[in-house]
């Protein structure tokens, strides 16, 4: 097996990390890239074994629009600054993977001005897509070319050409020669030429032992994209919006649906498609945005770290941080953050002690999947012999299951069972899960969620709300109308009391109190 079926990543989105300027002025390289050395030691800390992390080749703004392949970007610092920082990686044993943007280039990049420079006599003119010079285009060269997304800054390559499919082989080359990465992320898989993928995996497979190759891929069949003769691995997109409205929606049959069918589609075989799974990115709003309930962070890392395919975390996500994707811009997903500030939550801890099972537990690299329950709040599933149940339900709950006689220990709770007639009866806290690893497998000192969750200043709650629209109710008044509407679906538990106390985020307790019906 590759290193890559027992990774669990961690994903840095380095511009926006170390603040580097929103616009490249090409001057002196700044090292910022070193400001990045505590966070490897920090990803280890919470069990990773992987970073990815890009862009970082030379470009105009955000990282995508690439001017030199060649170069690290100036704003992160020097290639020999780049160098050191992977070899620090590997002396952690980080496996690394960087952005492969081979869908389209920057403006700035050599080939297109000699087309701008020479036009129809460029050598290049033939390595982009749909050049036409009896048109123009928004930057009014005289010409008009094929884009990415409708923006004429994304000047989209011919990947159909030899010569850029025999460039960016060498660039592949480069980059393992020169900075000796582990794999590359492909940007925009799901728009690339099968056959330009095709070439980049033959080379992939010869620059370097489990040389890996993921690619951004959001929708249709999985299995096109990661099969043999292209890419090892596909962005799980569909596991990503089913963890986020299954457990908004209490809708555990999302969830398991999507499972399903991907499992179906790999031939019922773990590593039948290769999946990166993860619950937020630099694309998209952070999970703590996303979730209606903030304690179901919980039960959607669980289920993250224990589902078929590879898990990975989004720098921030850890500590729950949030930040919500605006129409136009990302920045808000990408932000600069201070790892001494940062204080670990419950969440970091559950996160560490996830990350510890996974690397220590080959089933859940490899384990066959199997649904032992369903319904909308509870679900329970093996992972070879290890099994998982996660909760909802902001109630506790009660699993009856038929399980192997053994004794068990349950990684985040400490609890440990011994079953002798073939049958389990096990509580659950609102909001939770747990994973029971069979008695030969490593103990572990897990990490009591429940316990370790940081205590908040009590607020008085009144009897009645002021009658003044959710918008204009302040964080504390938010807070009792969710306490209020709970009590009246039943009692509330000291856990589900803490849960929204804890919530201190407007626009999340906005949602909370109107999805009551």
């Amino acid at each position: 097996m590759a290193w890559f079926d027992e990774a669990v990543f961690y994903h840095i989105y380095p511009l926006g990390l170390v603040k580097a300027p929103k616009k490249n002025e090409y001057t002196t390289p700044v090292a910022r890239i070193k400001q990045l050395i505590p966070w490897v030691d920090h990803l280890v800390a919470i069990g990773c074994n992987a970073l990815y992390i890009g862009p970082l080749f030379q470009s105009v703004g955000h990282g995508y629009e690439t001017t030199d392949y060649k170069l690290l970007d100036s704003r992160l610092g020097t290639n020999e600054d780049l160098v050191d920082f992977v070899k620090y990686c590997h002396e952690k044993k980080v496996h690394v993977i960087f952005d492969g943007v081979f869908n389209h280039v920057g403006r700035d990049f050599f080939a297109f001005q000699d087309v701008k420079k020479k036009r129809e006599n460029s050598v290049y003119k033939d390595w982009f897509c749909h050049i036409n010079f009896q048109e123009d285009n928004s930057y009014h060269d005289g010409f008009c070319y094929e884009n990415w997304g409708g923006y004429d800054l994304l000047v989209k390559l011919n990947q159909r050409n030899p010569e850029v499919i025999d460039y960016i082989c060498f660039i592949i080359q480069y980059w393992v020669d020169t900075f000796d990465v582990d794999g590359i992320r492909l940007d925009t898989a799901d728009v690339l030429d099968f056959d330009f993928m095709k070439a980049l995996r033959q080379k992939a497979n010869t620059v370097k032992p489990d040389f890996y190759l993921m690619g951004e891929v959001i929708h249709g069949e999985y299995n096109r994209w990661s099969n043999p003769e292209h890419l090892h691995a596909v962005t799980n997109y569909a596991l990503h919006k089913a963890l986020y409205s299954g457990h908004n929606e209490h809708n555990y049959f999302e969830i398991a649906h999507t499972v399903k069918r991907l499992y179906e589609m790999g031939h019922n075989d773990p590593l039948g498609i290769r999946l990166y799974n993860f619950v937020d990115n630099h694309d998209v709003s952070r999970i703590a945005s996303k979730l209606t309930n903030p304690a179901h962070l919980i039960p959607v890392h669980i289920l993250l770290y224990t589902l078929p395919g590879v898990p990975s975390i989004y720098y921030g996500s850890e500590w729950a941080i949030e930040g919500k994707k605006t129409k136009g811009s990302d920045w808000n997903l990408r932000p600069c953050l201070n790892l001494k500030e940062r204080k670990d939550i419950a969440l970091t801890q559950v996160i560490a002690t996830l990350g510890h099972v996974r690397q220590t537990t080959p089933a859940l690299s490899y384990g066959a999947y199997q649904e032992v329950l369903l319904t909308n709040r509870q679900y329970a599933f093996y992972r070879g012999n290890v099994l998982v149940m996660v909760n909802n339900d902001e109630a506790p709950t009660h699993f009856d299951l038929a399980i192997e006689n053994g004794i068990y220990t349950g990684v985040l709770s400490g609890q440990v069972i011994e079953v002798k007639d073939g049958h389990v009866s096990i509580d659950l806290p609102a909001c939770g899960g747990e994973i029971w690893l069979p008695d030969h497998q490593e103990t572990f000192e897990p990490i009591d969620y429940q316990m370790d969750m940081p205590k908040q200043k009590e607020i008085s709650l009144p009897k009645e709300v002021r009658h003044v629209p959710y918008e204009q109710m302040s964080v504390a008044e938010l807070q009792a109308c969710i306490l209020q509407k709970m009590a009246k679906n039943g009692p509330v538990t000291e856990q589900m009391k803490q849960s929204v106390l804890e919530n201190v985020y407007p626009d999340s307790l906005l949602n909370w109190v109107k999805s009551f019906r």
